[in-house]
């Protein structure tokens, strides 16, 4: 029986050598690292989302007709307006994950990557939230430009549709149809979109916050 218990004690030192234990500098530091890269990720994925819908830039054809389209239905003003508070908006978004990333790399303690932590969780959520009421309040616009456009012929003759032999009553039915479809086409995009931004910062959120658990462990 001492036997076994010799081997027991010898085995659990073993274990102990093989699995050193961490001191609170140690857990520290690669909790601090870890949250670092992270917020490194939300700043990179907030960059990379704001450049790819700017691709549209290199196919000039198509940014002059969806140009001309907004035009015609009478939403030059309502969109440069959207657009100059979009770029407004996620340009400081972009700072604000830039400057938490900065930040959190001269952190000294527990308590101040705990306060960075959720600073950085309000500001993905603000971020999230302003983005999609982005584009709801954009197919909000596009429906009532089609709806108060007193000249939806044209619209259509923009978007190259034949409307000469087309009747009035066959216009406004086009005319609310059309309407349908983009308010289909929005809630779409806006549950799509939805998706991928608690997919992609969701996962990052969720890495964010298992961190900021184990550093109230620490501070108890």
């Amino acid at each position: 029986m001492m036997d076994e218990l010799e081997l027991l004690k010898k085995d659990w030192q073993k274990k102990e050598l093989a699995h050193p234990k961490l001191s609170y500098n140690d857990i520290h530091g690669m909790l601090w690292k870890k949250s670092s890269s992270i917020v490194k990720w939300i700043f990179i994925i907030s960059v990379i989302e704001f450049v790819l819908p700017h691709v549209l830039y290199l196919f000039p054809s198509a940014w002059s007709e969806g140009r001309s389209l907004y035009n015609s239905l009478g939403l030059k003003t309502p969109m440069l307006i959207l657009t100059v508070i979009q770029y407004s908006v996620i340009f400081y978004f972009i700072y604000q994950f830039y400057k938490r990333y900065k930040e959190i790399s001269v952190l000294d303690n527990a308590k101040n990557l705990m306060a960075n932590i959720i600073r950085t969780r309000k500001t993905v959520k603000h971020y999230i939230v302003f983005s999609l009421a982005l584009i709801v309040v954009l197919f909000i616009v596009i429906v009532t430009g089609i709806y108060l456009s007193p000249d939806f012929v044209h619209t259509l003759e923009v978007s190259g549709k034949n409307i000469d032999n087309i009747s009035p009553e066959k216009l406004h039915n086009i005319k609310f149809i059309s309407m349908f479809m983009v308010v289909g086409v929005g809630v779409i995009l806006t549950v799509a979109i939805g998706f991928v931004y608690f997919l992609l910062y969701g996962i990052l959120l969720k890495r964010l916050n298992r961190n900021y658990r184990e550093l109230k462990k620490l501070e108890i």
